[in-house]
């Protein structure tokens, strides 16, 4: 029978995984230690503020990030309605407005009345409680103690960083341009804005970086820095050689300067932060290196000689569990049958794997609860191959990995040709996941009355 579920931690897993429980009838408490304890990270107070960047991935559906956020939209997907009306103007990817996402994901969690948000810290879990852990990377240390006791696990640690975001009135567009590589999806220009770099630009630029002064680390961040790379700061790809920036956040792909007429060096991308366009982030810079140095540095970049920096860079500890060894593909905890675990603590990076995994750790425990087999997404969409991933790789050498085509079981028949490939397997993923919704019939999806409800608040 439907149950008290305590939800810890109001980030993306979290949110997702109280609307998802509540729609089923439970009743949720939801506990967010913001503002009462604040990170180092966060801004506000809002359920679901998005820390890092502010895109969700490319929306393309032959897209590994594209095909997840496809199925999140069949499984009825709260965070990602929000995402949409909060959408704004990037190109093939979904970017969102940070502030109206946050807001709308806050308001329909605060309206739901099966939900109740308690503002304080829980500093233990209460094992005698169905519980969902989602406290993300940033989890608090007397939480994470308590996690460490009851798994039995040294912590795995990473170290993530941020990027700057500039004021767009700032920046000078008689040397930037608007465009999208290869002109995808491009209205009014392009929704990028791209400071193109000649080759002795480029050069002087990665010199200052490798010899830019980083911020000291705290206490408990000093021992050698384990940087996941899908978010290495561009101090530490500048050190990895003079062309690795230009072969990767700053590639030219697809680009022509329409000052010069001619494909530039490198480029620097900055993407589109809110709905009014004022504010701009700048693509995979994120960075560790000290504010003050790190402006100088940055109006290097022509077009932001400039530039007004809303946001400064940074960079902050992410812990996360060793998942192999302690989680079902179900997200629930091993040693613990009504103790579920979700979001970025899990291993799982980028913001629709986030949300993704609390969705399933929600719908598995309710059906835990209500006497109902676990549902296990099939290994063949992009979902199940994420869950069956970080739960099913050597513990010994586990890292976070996102959604991506590489973790999906071959196609049974070879196709050579790429484009044609990532559309068998989104085609693939599509059919099995409605396959198995079929299979459970409407077991799945949770009642969207509500929804509709609170899409006017």
């Amino acid at each position: 029978m439907p149950q008290d579920i305590v939800v810890i931690g109001g980030g993306l897993a979290g949110s997702e995984a109280a609307w998802q429980l509540a729609e089923r009838d439970h009743s949720v408490r939801l506990y967010e230690m913001r503002p009462v304890k604040t990170t180092g990270a966060h801004v506000s107070h809002q359920l679901a503020e998005l820390v890092c960047s502010n895109s969700l991935g490319s929306k393309l559906p032959d897209r590994a990030t594209g095909i997840l956020q496809c199925e999140m939209q069949v499984l009825g997907s709260l965070l990602m309605r929000c995402a949409e009306c909060a959408a704004v103007p990037a190109g093939g990817a979904l970017a969102v407005d940070r502030r109206r996402f946050a807001e709308a994901v806050t308001s329909h969690i605060n309206a739901h009345p099966n939900i109740a948000v308690l503002r304080e810290e829980m500093r233990q879990i209460p094992l005698d409680l169905p519980v969902i852990v989602a406290t993300g990377p940033l989890t608090s240390p007397a939480l994470a103690e308590d996690i460490g006791r009851l798994t039995g696990e040294d912590y795995l640690y990473f170290y993530d960083a941020i990027s700057p975001i500039v004021r767009a009135s700032s920046i000078d567009m008689s040397r930037a341009f608007q465009a999208n590589r290869y002109g995808r999806g491009q209205d009014n220009g392009g929704d990028y804005i791209n400071c193109p770099m000649e080759k002795n630009e480029y050069s002087h630029f990665v010199e200052a970086l490798k010899t830019a002064e980083t911020i000291e680390l705290r206490d408990f961040e000093r021992e050698d820095p384990n940087f996941f790379e899908g978010c290495v700061p561009i101090e530490q790809l500048a050190k990895r050689g003079d062309d690795t920036l230009a072969f990767g956040p700053m590639r030219p792909v697809g680009l022509r300067n329409p000052h010069t007429g001619k494909r530039p060096h490198a480029v620097v991308q900055l993407r589109q932060d809110d709905l009014a366009g004022n504010l701009y982030n700048i693509v995979g810079f994120q960075t560790n290196i000290r504010w003050k140095q790190q402006k100088t540095i940055l109006r290097r970049i022509p077009g932001l000689e400039n530039a007004e920096f809303i946001r400064m860079g940074q960079m902050h500890r992410n812990t996360f569990l060793n998942a192999p060894a302690l989680l079902h593909p179900t997200m629930r905890f091993r040693r613990q049958a009504q103790l579920y675990f979700a979001g970025q603590i899990t291993g799982v990076e980028g913001y629709v794997g986030n949300i993704a995994t609390g969705l399933v750790a929600a719908l598995n425990l309710s059906r835990q609860l209500r006497g109902q087999p676990a549902w296990v997404a099939p290994a063949d969409t992009m979902l199940g191959a994420l869950c069956h991933y970080v739960t099913h790789t050597d513990p010994k050498r586990f890292q976070p990995m996102k959604a991506n085509l590489g973790i999906l079981p071959p196609l049974e028949t070879r196709i050579k040709n790429k484009a044609e490939r990532k559309r068998a397997y989104a085609e693939r993923a599509k059919a099995s996941m409605l396959a198995s919704l079929c299979e459970m019939r409407d077991e799945l999806i949770a009642p969207q009355a509500s929804l509709k409800k609170t899409e006017t608040t």
